[in-house]
C-alpha cells in the first residue's frame, strides 16, 4: 500500500503503514493520507463525464459554487464515514465511519447548482420580480439569450426565468399582477386628459379669432397657459408617463417654431420681419395655427396608440416562448400602431386646415408628430437618452438656420446665409422643419424597432 501511494504522488514517503497511521489526521488504524483531495475543479468536472455542469456562458468567472447536492461536507471535503479519495482511488476510513464505505464520485460531490449560482448573481431581480416575465426581462437585458439559457440546461430565457421564480422563497402566494384590466375609473382619467390639450387649444383658437388687440393679447397669454398646463397633465398619467427625465424645453421650441417658425423665416428673407406676430396667418409676421392645433388634437390618439402598444406587447411577452420569437411578434406591432397614429394625425392636419381655412401643411406637421411619439415612446419604455439627443439636435438644427440667415445680413457674410436660402428656394419654408424633424423620426424609428422590441422593454413599463 505504501508502494502504490507513493507512486500516485499524493503521499509522501514518510508516512508509514501501521503504527504511524494514527499520526494523520481523520485516520483510524487503517491507511492515512496527508489530508483529503483537493475539491474538484470546473475542468476536472468536465473531463468527468456525467458530474459535469454547463458553463454558465457570461456569467461564470469559474466554477460555481452552489454547495452539494448529496449530502458531502460543505467544504468539498470527505463527511463523517467517507473515504479518501487518493492517486485516483478510494481507501476506506479507520475512524468513526464505517469501514470500507466507498465515497461519492468526486464530480457528484464537488457538482454545483449553475440556476442557484445565478440567482445568486441576480438576487435582487429575482426577489423584486412578481412574475417570470420580469426575471426573463431582466436577464436578457444583462446579455443573456436562449443560447446562453441552454447552458443552464433550459430551452429558453423563458423557461429559466420560471425556475429562477419558483425556487425564490416567499413568505405567502403572490398577488397576479393585472395585465390589460385598469380600473374603469383610472381609464377614463387618462382618455379625459389626453383629450384636454386639444379641446382647451381649440377654445384659444377661436378666442383669437374673435377677438383683436389687447383682448387678443390676452387670450393667446391665457391659451397658452392652459395648453401647457393641459400637457403636462396628459405627460405625468395615462400611458404617455414616464420617470425618465424628459427634454421638454427642446419639445416646446419644436412646437413653437411649427406655430410661428415658418412665418419668421419667410418675412426674414424678405427683410422682415416689420413687427411682432398678432395671431393671424396675413400678419407681419405669420402665424401658422393649423399645425399647431392639430399637435394638440393628436395628444388623444398618441396616449391610445401607447397604451395600445404597451398592452398588446405584453400580451405577446406572456405568449412567446423565446427572445426572438417575442422580437418577431413585436416588430409588426410598433410599426402598426405607428402607422395608426400616422393616419390619424394626418387626419387631424386635414381636419384643422379645413376648419380654419389655412393651409395644410402636411410635411412639417407628421414630421414633428411623428418624432414626437417616437421620443414619447421611448423614454416611456426605458430608453430616454437617444431621444434627448435627438430632439436637441432637431431644435439646434431649427434654430441655426435661422441664425444663419440674420447673421447673413452682416457685411461679408452672406455665405452663411446661402444654405438655407437654397433650401427655401428648392422646399420652401417648410423644408427647414421638415428636414430636421424628419430625419430626427427616421433615427428613433430605427432605434425604436431596435430597443422596443426587446423583453426588457416592457417587463417594467408602467401600464395604463
Amino acid at each position: 500500500m505504501n508502494g502504490a501511494v507513493g507512486s500516485d504522488g499524493a503521499v509522501g514517503s514518510e508516512v508509514q503503514a501501521g503504527s504511524e497511521a494514527s499520526a494523520v489526521p481523520g485516520t483510524g488504524g487503517g491507511c492515512g493520507t496527508a489530508g483529503p483531495s483537493a475539491p474538484t475543479t470546473g475542468a476536472s468536472r468536465r473531463a468527468g463525464g456525467s458530474g459535469s455542469e454547463p458553463d454558465g456562458g457570461p456569467f461564470d468567472g469559474g466554477p460555481f459554487d452552489g454547495g452539494p447536492l448529496d449530502g458531502g461536507s460543505p467544504g468539498g471535503g470527505p463527511s463523517i464515514g467517507s473515504g479518501w479519495s487518493v492517486g485516483g482511488r478510494t481507501v476506506a476510513d479507520g475512524g468513526a465511519g464505517v469501514r470500507g464505505k466507498q465515497a461519492p464520485p468526486a464530480g457528484r460531490r464537488a457538482a454545483a447548482d449553475p440556476v442557484k449560482a445565478l440567482m445568486h448573481r441576480h438576487r435582487a431581480l429575482c426577489e423584486r420580480a412578481v412574475d417570470p416575465l420580469e426575471i426573463a426581462a431582466g436577464l436578457e437585458a444583462h446579455g443573456v439569450t436562449d443560447r446562453t439559457a441552454a447552458r443552464f440546461r433550459h430551452r429558453d430565457v423563458f423557461a429559466l426565468a420560471e425556475e429562477m421564480y419558483a425556487r425564490v422563497p416567499r413568505d405567502g402566494d403572490t398577488p397576479p399582477r393585472p395585465m390589460d384590466a385598469p380600473a374603469p375609473g383610472r381609464r377614463t382619467a387618462w382618455i379625459l386628459l389626453a383629450l384636454l390639450p386639444g379641446a382647451l387649444c381649440a377654445a384659444a383658437v377661436a378666442g383669437l379669432r374673435l377677438t383683436e388687440g389687447r383682448p387678443r393679447l390676452a387670450v393667446t397669454a391665457v391659451g397658452v397657459l392652459a395648453v401647457s398646463l393641459a400637457l403636462r397633465a396628459a405627460l405625468r398619467r395615462g400611458p404617455l408617463r414616464t420617470t425618465a427625465r424628459t427634454t421638454s424645453t427642446w419639445t416646446c421650441w419644436l412646437v413653437g417654431y411649427a406655430l410661428l417658425g415658418d412665418g419668421l423665416l419667410r418675412t426674414a428673407l424678405a427683410g422682415g420681419p416689420d413687427g411682432l406676430p398678432d395671431g393671424t396667418a396675413d400678419g407681419p409676421w405669420p402665424v401658422a395655427l393649423a399645425p399647431a392645433l392639430a399637435l394638440a388634437l393628436a395628444c388623444a390618439p398618441a396616449a391610445g396608440s401607447a397604451h395600445l402598444f404597451a398592452t398588446r406587447a405584453r400580451r405577446k411577452l406572456t405568449a412567446s416562448r423565446g427572445l426572438a420569437d417575442f422580437s418577431a411578434s413585436v416588430r409588426p406591432l410598433l410599426l402598426g400602431t405607428f402607422a395608426l397614429f400616422m393616419g390619424a394625425l394626418t387626419a387631424l392636419v386635414a381636419l384643422a386646415g379645413a376648419v380654419l381655412g389655412e393651409p395644410a401643411r402636411y410635411p412639417e406637421a407628421l414630421t414633428l408628430g411623428a418624432l414626437l411619439l417616437l421620443a414619447r415612446l421611448l423614454a416611456v419604455h426605458g430608453h430616454g437618452h437617444a431621444p434627448t439627443l435627438v430632439l436637441t439636435a432637431a431644435a439646434a438644427a431649427e434654430g441655426a438656420a435661422l441664425a444663419a440667415l440674420f447673421a447673413g445680413r452682416l457685411p461679408g457674410c452672406g455665405f452663411l446665409a446661402a444654405p438655407v436660402e437654397a433650401l427655401v428656394a428648392a422646399c420652401g419654408p417648410a423644408g427647414v422643419p421638415t428636414l430636421a424633424c424628419g430625419i430626427g423620426a427616421v433615427t428613433l424609428l430605427v432605434h425604436a424597432n431596435r430597443r422596443l422590441t426587446r423583453a426588457s422593454a416592457h417587463a417594467s413599463a408602467e401600464r395604463p
